[in-house]
């Protein structure tokens, strides 16, 4: 009877280190999820001021960069044309 009670004292002793690792890797969790949260906030804010190459430039400057672009594929499109 000795050895069962020293066993069932054991087990008691390993399931409250488990209850403890849950306890602390739920602790854990909680604040992962709080710095998630605020880095997701962050990336959000960063992303609403982020603006692209064309919302930056006014419409003159769009429609000559586009011209540009447009000649630019002509040479190109020519120059294949010129090699075969």
């Amino acid at each position: 009877m000795n050895q069962v009670s020293q066993q069932t004292e054991r087990f008691k002793e390993l399931l409250g280190d488990v209850y403890e690792e849950v306890d602390a890797l739920k602790q854990e969790i909680k604040e992962l999820k709080k710095e998630n949260s605020k880095l997701v906030s962050k990336i959000e804010d960063l992303r609403g001021k982020q603006t692209d190459i064309f919302s930056a430039i006014s419409e003159s400057e769009r429609l000559a960069l586009r011209q540009h672009v447009q000649g630019l594929i002509t040479k190109i499109d020519n120059h294949l044309n010129n090699q075969t």
